[in-house]
């Protein structure tokens, strides 16, 4: 007796191999056998005749440290095929985080994780984050612990060198952390006070995570043609120092320059992934790309203050003049303040048309939000969509959103990017069906320690996308970045619908993941 059999569908099990035609039987929030079952009975059938049938979706890459609390519903996660989240990322997120850290963090990161309340909430420690995480939504989640989060906790905002003392501080922290189900480490080497970690501190770090089979996930110090080979030579340094596998967050590089380093760091045994989202243009907070980091350092009450010195803007002029990032592609996503929220969706140029016109409105909008305005941007002029194609066919390359879902005109990836790899992307030729459906599950369950999720084969979680592969497809735009996707007919989180029949059900059986639970058959 079983309590769901999805009968009739093509089932693409997230192993890359050829689909089957075959029924899928789920007891309770696990799968119990995959195959054809005519006789069988079943508390209750469905038939998926014309539709595929897959694992759910990892996002390796993801803002949702907050939006999971604040949205439960996670509609357009869902909508995509989405089931589990990858949290904590770039170096600055919320946990581990005494009173002092999670100020900052929940002010500093506003414009991409928001900095919305939890009042019904609180939490220290990863343990206590992962524990909110439980029926909180309608995805999983499992965490990354920021090494700007134990930096701060250490040493607060210093731009300097750790102690040795402040160094074994960080590392006792992050072995709290992997012992409470962290699946590895994550560090923003744009973002303070993640960036004043130097190759030797995130080394000393790495150290304990690779003890428990943990990932070093990065943000790295640059990814245009000038910045990236000693970027990913740092990663790659790090990774053999500690002896842990290592992963670099949306892989936003020109495919010619970065080819012959992954060849090389595969032929030297180094475990290299990277996660990818299909779109030439980024998203963060506007103090980023628009400061030089010497004007973030402090905090943010001390760049305020900076910013409204009449010195400050005249030295903003040359930094507008030559710029790190292509300002002139620069369009606004989140303003959280009344008098300035009519200029969300518009470009910088529109706003402003001269440099100094651009200084002035950008520092007086960072002021009045407080630092916590979102943008988009270009990344730069030399990447194209070839790279896109051509990274996404490399094995080391797994799906990630970097799904923002801040402000009235977010980004399009948060909403579309599974969709669109999904649909699109499988449609024209890059990917087979099967590729796809790896890279969007599997591949991301299996590098960050979930042993349990990622394919359909029994005794793996009941985590289940049923769509129709000539539908699926991304609509959001820049214009709309947050329109729905289509395609998607049934998805199930732990064996319980939160989709069925196209209509999102009222469930929220998340869980909070750790890392190394679940293990099935010896899946890794």
């Amino acid at each position: 007796m079983f309590d769901l059999l999805l009968r009739g569908g093509r089932v693409v099990d997230g192993s890359g191999l050829p689909g089957e035609y075959a029924d899928v039987a789920i007891v309770g929030d696990r799968i119990a056998a995959v195959s054809r079952f005519p006789a069988a009975s079943s508390k209750e059938v469905l038939d998926v005749t014309g539709l595929t049938v897959t694992p759910g979706f990892v996002d390796a890459h993801v803002h949702g440290d907050l939006p999971v609390f604040v949205d439960p519903m996670q509609e357009a996660a869902i909508r995509q095929g989405i089931t589990t989240f990858v949290l904590g990322q770039d170096g600055v997120a919320f946990a581990p985080a005494g009173p002092a850290t999670m100020a900052y963090m929940r002010q500093y990161t506003a414009g991409f994780n928001g900095g919305s309340a939890t009042p019904d909430r609180t939490w220290n420690t990863i343990a206590d984050y992962l524990n909110q995480l439980d029926g909180a939504s309608a995805v999983n989640a499992c965490v990354l612990i920021p090494n700007g989060n134990v930096r701060m906790e250490a040493m607060g905002l210093a731009e300097r060198r750790a102690t040795a003392a402040e160094l074994a501080a960080m590392r006792q922290l992050v072995r709290a952390g992997m012992e409470q189900g962290a699946v590895g480490l994550s560090s923003g080497l744009d973002y303070i006070p993640s960036l004043y970690a130097d190759e030797d501190e995130l080394t000393a770090l790495c150290e304990v995570i690779a003890e428990y089979g943990g990932v070093y996930v990065t943000h790295m110090r640059g990814y245009t043609p000038a910045k990236f080979p000693a970027a990913l030579q740092e990663v790659l340094n790090i990774g053999r120092r500690a002896g842990c596998a290592v992963h670099v967050s949306h892989f936003n590089v020109v495919m010619a320059q970065a080819e012959p380093v992954l060849a090389a760091a595969r032929d030297a045994a180094i475990d290299l992934t990277f996660d990818l989202y299909c779109y030439l243009y980024g998203s963060t907070i506007v103090g980023m790309v628009t400061l030089p980091p010497e004007l973030n350092a402090g905090g943010t009450a001390a760049t305020i203050e900076r910013l409204k010195l009449p010195e400050t803007r005249q030295l903003l002029e040359a930094e507008f003049a030559s710029p790190r990032f292509p300002l002139e592609t620069l369009r606004f996503t989140s303003i959280p303040h009344t008098d300035w929220k009519h200029h969300e969706g518009k470009r910088l140029v529109e706003c402003a048309t001269t440099i100094r016109g651009r200084v002035d409105f950008v520092c007086d909008l960072l002021i009045a939000t407080e630092m916590t305005a979102g943008c988009v941007i270009r990344h730069f002029a030399e990447r194209t969509e070839a790279d896109i194609r051509l990274l996404m066919k490399r094995p080391e390359m797994m799906a990630g959103s970097d799904g923002i879902f801040v402000g009235g005109c977010p980004h399009p990836r948060g909403n579309g990017c599974f969709a669109k790899y999904l649909g699109e992307y499988v449609r024209n030729g890059t990917w087979s069906l099967e590729t796809a459906v790896r890279r969007l599950s599997f591949h991301a369950a299996r590098r960050h320690g979930l042993r349990d999720r990622g394919l359909l084969a029994p005794g793996f979680a009941a985590d289940v996308a049923v769509f129709d592969p000539a539908i699926v497809a991304d609509t959001s735009t820049y214009d709309n970045g947050r329109s729905l996707a289509l395609g998607m007919v049934h998805v199930l989180v732990n064996g319980e619908f939160v989709l069925k029949h196209g209509t999102r059900t009222a469930a929220c059986p998340g869980r909070g993941l750790r890392r190394g639970t679940g293990n099935v058959g010896g899946q890794v």
